[in-house]
């Protein structure tokens, strides 16, 4: 049995997800409505179905943590996929792991048409993205179907998610797997491209530079303005996950490797939020940053301060 202060710890940590993820689920589908209403989902697929995965674990998260509030004791083969999906978060945790995947896909593609930009325009093709965006959906659901459903059992009325493995070698194999494919490698990803990213624009700029009057065309220009918002954007995006997911991911590699080192409850739900967090955040990053976004969200404003003529009288 769990201590009184303990019980009352986790009782507010769920509602705090919970409103994390009413806030995710509205913030994400302004943003898709926004995207969809500027003809922006067309032309970044890739970003969109970022939005599109972060909405739905969200939603998803909701759906989890009301479950949770409500208490319900689980019972033969219902209750052990209400184990599965809801209660271990299986449901939220799949487009989550896609979300990371498609935001490595993301950051390759601005690599791929910024470095070299006469490859990607020769080669790369509509099917291509697509394909990437279907990947990310099934190696993301996969990845936590193919975990949480051998590693969960209801034991009295009481789901256990992550922690029936079939052995420790395997249980400290999967640690490793998540915390090298899930965070490492992505990390790895966002240092290499975005790098190179700057460099080649640093250069691009000085040579432009160096041509004096002879500057790029009016569309040209516009061109470069959305790609230079697209890349901040995306830079952000990633810098957030970054610095959110750090904490989780090290309790996670703690948690797997069956260390004797114990983390304290607080500690352990402040880093759970973060992660939370970070699903819930991207969309204002998009707002902010996107320009063709924020100049949708910004038209929903019903009330707008307009400047008075210059000329007009005192009464």
């Amino acid at each position: 049995m769990e201590s009184w202060p303990s019980r009352g710890i986790a009782y507010y940590f769920q509602y705090v997800v919970l409103v994390i993820g009413i806030v995710g689920t509205a913030s994400n589908a302004f943003v898709l409505y926004a995207m969809v209403a500027s003809k922006q989902h067309r032309k970044q697929v890739l970003i969109f179905n970022q939005n599109v995965l972060d909405f739905v674990s969200c939603l998803f998260l909701i759906a989890t943590y009301s479950f949770r509030l409500g208490n319900m004791y689980l019972d033969g083969t219902l209750g052990y996929w209400l184990c599965v999906t809801l209660w271990g978060e299986g449901c939220s945790l799949g487009p989550y792991y896609a979300s990371v995947l498609n935001l490595a896909a993301v950051t390759i593609e601005r690599y791929l048409k910024v470095v070299h930009h006469a490859w990607a325009k020769k080669k790369l093709r509509p099917w291509m993205t697509y394909s990437t965006v279907a990947f990310t959906w099934m190696a993301g659901n996969a990845v936590v179907a193919g975990v949480t459903i051998h590693t969960t059992h209801v034991v009295d009325g009481i789901c256990y998610t992550h922690l029936f493995f079939p052995s420790k070698a395997a249980q400290v194999a999967f640690g490793i797997m998540q915390f090298l494919m899930f965070y490492v490698n992505i990390l790895l990803i966002f240092v290499f491209c975005y790098g190179r990213i700057l460099i080649t624009v640093r250069r691009q700029a000085s040579v432009m530079a160096s041509h004096g009057a002879g500057g790029p065309s009016t569309a040209q220009t516009a061109t470069n303005k959305m790609q230079a918002s697209v890349i901040k954007t995306m830079m952000l995006v990633s810098g957030l996950f970054a610095i959110s997911c750090a904490p989780s991911t090290v309790y996670a590699v703690i948690l797997y490797s069956g260390s004797n080192l114990q983390m304290s409850e607080y500690g352990l739900y402040t880093a759970a939020i973060m992660a939370y967090l970070y699903m819930c955040t991207n969309p204002f990053i998009y707002a902010v940053k996107f320009d063709p976004v924020k100049r949708i969200l910004l038209g929903l404003i019903p009330c707008k301060i307009t400047q008075a003529p210059e000329n007009a009288e005192m009464t």
